[in-house]
């Protein structure tokens, strides 16, 4: 990794910008929708609870420890007498990424090509399955450990965590919503109330919009991460070579001999990296 950054910071910069007001209006306009589920259901009342539903149920998921996740996945701690060259590496990241500490490496028995952040630049910690530590080299996999890192510097994992709950609670809204109008189906067909199917339009294609909103949120915290990991490692051919390595892996074996040209054509709005060419 050289020392000498060839990505203008005043392009990173703009470019960071840029994603930021991008993920402030995707956000919004998730908690918009969760608010007109939240009207539709309840009215002002409804948004109130809504409201305290919200506050509670964030700071709940907040409240979740890094351990308390790695445990699920059966993770354990890796030391630099485990893996030297890659504990050094994520030293050396976490100082070019100015980090108040060097998160901990954990590893993961797993033949999946896969490595994730948990928690935030405090407590969080970066964990590794064995098939990627197999399937990359030192120079890929410094790439992808500079992705990880710059998601903890970031606070990536707090923003989706964010844009999950709201998910989550989008989708009982609209499901609540939907029984509500069930039940009232014999009044309103005596003639005892009507319905604006406007609404009801709204509340069935809630989650989905939610859902695609959070998969455009999720891809533009990843673009963000893939451009800030190359400034830290000053190795773009090194970051594409990884991307392209997970891709791979990703497509597999079967589905380039069975189903050639299934794969969505590049560019793609649901892409969560940028093209590795």
């Amino acid at each position: 990794m050289d020392a000498s950054p060839r990505i203008d910071p005043q392009q990173q910069r703009s470019h960071r910008r840029r994603n930021a007001v991008h993920s402030a209006l995707l956000l919004g306009a998730m908690l918009v929708l969760l608010g007109l589920c939240g009207w539709i259901v309840g009215g002002v009342p409804g948004l109130i609870w809504l409201g305290f539903i919200g506050v509670a149920g964030l700071g709940a998921a907040m409240r979740v420890s890094p351990g308390m996740v790695l445990r699920l996945f059966r993770a354990v701690p890796l030391s630099r007498a485990d893996l030297p060259e890659v504990y050094d590496i994520t030293v050396e990241l976490a100082r070019r990424a100015g980090l108040r500490r060097v998160p901990p490496l954990y590893f993961i028995s797993s033949p999946t090509m896969n490595a994730f952040t948990v928690g935030g630049e405090a407590d969080g910690a970066v964990a590794v399955t064995g098939g990627l530590l197999r399937a990359l080299d030192l120079r890929q996999l410094a790439g992808v450990l500079a992705h990880e890192i710059c998601h903890l510097r970031s606070g990536d994992t707090r923003v989706m965590a964010l844009a999950d709950l709201i998910g989550r609670t989008t989708r009982v809204m609209s499901f609540a919503g939907l029984l509500l109008l069930l039940f009232n189906l014999p009044l309103m067909a005596t003639g005892g109330g009507t319905v604006s199917w406007l609404l009801v339009l709204l509340l069935v294609f809630a989650p989905t919009l939610v859902g695609l909103l959070q998969l455009a949120l999720s891809r533009t915290r990843e673009f963000e991460a893939d451009v800030s990991a190359v400034a830290l490692t000053d190795d773009p051919d090194g970051m594409a070579s990884a991307l392209q390595r997970l891709e791979d892996y990703q497509a597999g074996f079967w589905e380039d001999i069975l189903l050639p040209g299934r794969r969505v054509p590049i560019p793609s709005v649901l892409r969560s990296h940028p093209t590795s060419a």
